[in-house]
């Protein structure tokens, strides 16, 4: 930071070691993957913002609002939903005017020192948009002019910020039944190779949820024997792959995949179409909906992305008055060991299955994942992802899993994010701590610098095209 209170300068050497002789190796490294390509493989922008390419609205619309990391701070001390213009469910009024919810945001900008969202936004500010100024209550509506301003020219449209970000690849996350028809026009305009979908069919293997019925609808009229279900879940896999997917994606509260018996699972099936299925019979189907969803994947190539240990809508109220989304989401304990062994039995050694497994339950990197994925060909760790994508979480996962499960052993980074315009600032932050790590190793003469750049690049750029390649490729 500059000297000036309002001057705003971010340091080069930020989220690098405090060490100088660390600092010195860490900058050599981090220079070999500074500009090199992002891939980014597992997001939630929505592929209607690339379809449509269209300015971004305002700078509270594109900074604040969708943005539950940034949300859940503010609500957490006290500023109400209502002030940042998170709808309601019932259409009751909320704060409009983007400048009011700027200025509320830019009046509590202190909450976020020492936190992920703070390198991530003022990387978004100072780099993507060039704003000198720093923020706060004081200077918010000279920012906000400012970031107007800019998002009103071509340069800061999405289209065009895919490469200036250097984004090789992004994918979105689409449900199971999405028509897909932003991507089929994004391919129309050559797009179909950089912006690519993601198959999520948890709405569709999860018969405990309210929709679940409705959704199934979605996927079939006639589908009302669980042999037709899983046919009709192989054939959107298909619609998928043939749109350029390269992965599926499966958030659930559990990691379990017990598989279940043709007969049992039909019973199942049936007895969630009558609505007369339990919780237990529920979680049942899911695992053994898992265990499926493995399978298709040794068979259509589409890697296979698990992240669980998540309870969803935390506060009952929230979600029935803003839907989800808004930061009641809070990580549980979760089991791995047992619950992947299914799975992995099954496919672990397949020649055409690659299963990414997440965790925000950091105990289970060491005790559980590393071991897993340090024996298992057909297993990737994936990132620390969402509570854990911080300074200090990329650190203590390299420090937990290395030992076991090495470098390629794991999938490289993921944003995982709606907010677009972060994408660039999180593979930057993930790129620093990794070079901070290798640093370490270098100077304790466990690594040589070359050695040390090659495997930077590896994390960065090589494990994550290598973790999801084209469907159908072995």
């Amino acid at each position: 930071m500059s000297g000036d209170p309002h001057r705003w300068l971010l340091h080069p050497d930020r989220a690098l070691p405090a060490e100088p002789a660390l600092r010195g190796l860490a900058r050599e490294i981090y220079a070999t993957t500074r500009d090199l390509p992002i891939v980014s493989m597992h997001g939630h922008v929505d592929a209607e913002v690339f379809a449509a390419d269209q300015p971004f609205a305002d700078p509270a619309a594109l900074f604040v609002t969708p943005d539950h990391y940034l949300v859940r701070m503010l609500v957490s001390r006290g500023v109400p939903h209502d002030a940042l213009g998170v709808p309601r469910r019932d259409g009751r009024p909320v704060e409009t005017d983007p400048r009011a919810i700027w200025r509320t945001f830019a009046e509590h900008w202190p909450l976020f020192r020492g936190t992920p969202t703070r390198f991530w936004l003022e990387h978004e500010l100072a780099e993507v948009f060039g704003v000198r100024t720093r923020l706060g209550a004081d200077t918010a509506d000279a920012v906000y002019d400012e970031l107007r301003a800019k998002l009103a020219e071509p340069r800061f449209r999405p289209l065009a910020l895919l490469d200036t970000f250097r984004i090789e690849i992004i994918s979105t996350t689409d449900a199971a039944t999405a028509t897909l028809a932003d991507h089929r026009k994004l391919a129309e305009r050559g797009w179909g190779e950089r912006i690519v979908p993601t198959f999520r069919p948890d709405a569709l293997l999860d018969t405990a949820k309210p929709g679940w019925r409705a959704e199934l609808r979605r996927l079939g009229d006639d589908i009302t024997t669980y042999d037709a279900y899983l046919t009709a879940l192989e054939e959107r896999r298909a619609v998928f792959a043939a749109a350029g997917a390269r992965a599926t994606d499966h958030g659930h509260l559990s990691a379990d995949t017990t598989p279940l018996d043709r007969a049992d699972a039909r019973r199942l099936f049936g007895r969630a179409l009558a609505g007369t299925i339990t919780a237990g019979e529920s979680a049942a189907f899911l695992a053994g909906m898992l265990f499926e969803m493995a399978r298709m994947s040794t068979e259509d190539g589409l890697t296979m992305q698990l992240h669980p240990g998540v309870l969803r809508d935390h506060d009952p109220a929230v979600l029935a008055a803003r839907g989800p989304d808004v930061g009641y989401d809070i990580p549980v304990h979760t089991e791995y060991t047992r619950a992947l062994r299914p799975l992995l039995n099954a496919f672990g050694h397949h020649r055409n299955l690659r299963l990414v497994v997440f965790t925000v339950d950091e105990t289970a990197f060491s005790r559980e994942l590393a071991p897993l994925a340090g024996v298992y060909p057909a297993m990737l760790l994936g990132a620390p992802w969402w509570f854990l994508d911080t300074p200090e979480g990329m650190r203590r996962f390299r420090e937990a899993v290395t030992d076991t499960a090495g470098f390629a052993n794991t999938a490289g980074f993921v944003d995982d994010t709606r907010a677009f315009l972060s994408i660039p600032a999180r593979h930057d932050l993930a790129r620093r701590v990794d070079a901070g790590h290798l640093a370490r190793l270098v100077a304790e003469h466990r690594l040589d610098l070359d050695e040390a750049a090659d495997t930077a690049r590896a994390l960065a750029y090589d494990l994550p095209r290598a973790a999801y390649p084209k469907a159908g490729l072995a």
